[in-house]
């Protein structure tokens, strides 16, 4: 079957989709997608993926992808993030046959991205992007597709646009911020760079950034004239988005719990969402949202979900006709609607409430002291050092390990092979040779079990001999 490119592929494989579920790590799995579907959406991207890790580990396949088929669940399609040409098209070949294109993540301006050197931080490697696409453009039955950021530059993001489309990207999703442009950094997204990429280009473009209702979708379809709105953040605040609706926050957590249990999913990702559609309720309710923290159960989420509800209610009761919403937000707590990020200079306040303004600069404080305080740490990294006082959560004071030569984990000590203990498994295993470092012994037990079989041989050659002289001696 001809592989469709282009806007051939958008309209009939995409059914020319308009609405679109940003690829979230951890929040766009299928419970969400199916929940997102039922309210408007009609494209999902899956979590960002890990080329390496989905090539190695079949548990990782079968938990974030194969695990999770639902012909309801398409068009879709998987995201990865990759820098290298041939582990990424291994990754999309095992992914291919589970969904209608295949991601290549070059947007994520996050800490671990820069670690890892994926997503926004390949930007510049113009070359290195052109061989990762324009392989798994030859390679793959299914189209190759790029969600990228912009540069501050418009002349430069055009040419960047261009370059991946000439290598064979048959559409590109635009987040239309910068790398650096990211926590209370976020500001506003450029539609401008958006709408330049979207003249100079011929595939179909999806643009990102600054949708947080339904109205701005339609004042971004007009003014940038693209094919298609991604919402990422607005989408994990309300589901109902693209419907135009503002639901109470109780009918999109009852419904998404009973999807839970038709898919189950992991119960970190369950109580990240209950966070983020609560987040105005739960600022108010402190206690609850203590509570929220610590369960583990779907049935212990479940009832604090319920507890929140009936909070609500009685408000809702008690409340007079015609009240305004308390705190400055647009709605009353209890409605889905977006969370506005303040900026790096502006006072923090939540529900009326504001928050002391070092309470902004706690991350700061982590990264500057030798030991920070107690109570800047978080309730996780509190119960550690109350386990050993001694320990240090500063990065600049951890042991620095020397890595692997093949796969960036610590290597082994005393390995010879100066890996880590799963690629010189590997190794000693493909070589029959041993490392004593990782207690891998495959050329002496390989040799062990020779000197057993020689002595089989011997043996079974002797005993007929010995039936021999036996026979020979008896007595007629």
């Amino acid at each position: 079957m001809t592989k469709l490119q282009g806007l051939n592929f958008w309209n009939k494989t995409l059914n020319g989709a308009h609405y679109v579920v940003a690829p979230m790590v951890d929040q766009s799995e299928l419970p969400w997608r199916m929940l997102s579907r039922r309210h408007g959406a009609q494209l999902c991207y899956t979590p960002m993926l890990h080329a390496q890790v989905f090539v190695r580990d079949i548990n990782y396949r079968r938990e974030n992808l194969y695990c999770e088929v639902c012909p309801e669940d398409r068009p879709l399609i998987v995201q990865f993030c990759a820098n290298d040409p041939e582990v990424f098209v291994q990754a999309a070949l095992l992914a291919q046959d589970y969904c209608d294109a295949i991601d290549l993540n070059l947007g994520c301006p996050q800490m671990i991205a820069k670690r890892g050197h994926y997503g926004s931080f390949l930007q510049e490697e113009w070359d290195l992007l052109e061989r990762m696409i324009r392989l798994a453009d030859e390679k793959l039955s299914v189209p190759i597709t790029c969600k990228i950021r912009v540069f501050p530059e418009i002349k430069k993001t055009v040419k960047y646009a261009q370059l991946l489309e000439k290598a064979g990207c048959q559409l590109l999703t635009v987040h239309g911020r910068t790398k650096e442009q990211k926590g209370p950094l976020t500001g506003v997204a450029s539609w401008e760079h958006i709408k330049a990429v979207r003249n100079a280009v011929s595939i179909p473009v999806f643009a990102n950034g600054n949708i947080q209702y339904l109205a701005d979708v339609e004042r971004c379809l007009l003014e940038t004239n693209v094919h298609g709105v991604m919402s990422a953040e607005g989408n994990l605040h309300n589901p109902a988005l693209f419907e135009g609706r503002s639901p109470p926050v109780w009918e999109m957590t009852e419904e998404y719990l009973g999807l839970v249990r038709q898919y189950p999913c992991s119960l970190s990702y369950v109580r990240a969402h209950l966070f983020k559609l609560w987040h105005h309720t739960l600022q108010i309710y402190q206690d609850l949202r203590d509570e929220l923290a610590k369960v583990k159960s779907l049935e212990g989420i479940v009832d604090v979900n319920c507890k929140l509800k009936q909070k609500c209610q009685e408000e809702m009761a008690s409340q007079k006709k015609g009240e305004e919403p308390h705190g400055g937000l647009p709605l009353h707590h209890w409605i889905c609607q977006p969370y506005v990020r303040p900026g790096p200079k502006e006072q923090k306040m939540e529900n009326g409430v504001h928050r002391p303004e070092n309470a902004v600069r706690v991350k700061r404080a982590l990264e500057d002291e030798d030991q920070p305080p107690t109570e800047l740490l978080s309730k996780n990294k509190q119960k550690k050092r109350l386990r050993n006082p001694n320990k240090t959560f500063n990065a600049a004071l951890k042991p620095k390990y020397v890595k692997c030569e093949q796969c960036g984990n610590p290597k082994g000590i005393r390995c010879v092979f100066h890996l880590c203990r799963g690629c010189c498994k590997k190794k000693a295993f493909k070589e029959m040779a041993d490392c004593p470092g990782h207690g891998l012994l495959f050329k002496t037990k390989h040799e062990k079990s020779l000197q057993w079989k020689l002595d089989q041989m011997e043996e079974s050659t002797k005993e007929p001999s010995k039936g021999l002289q036996i026979a020979a001696e008896s007595p007629v």
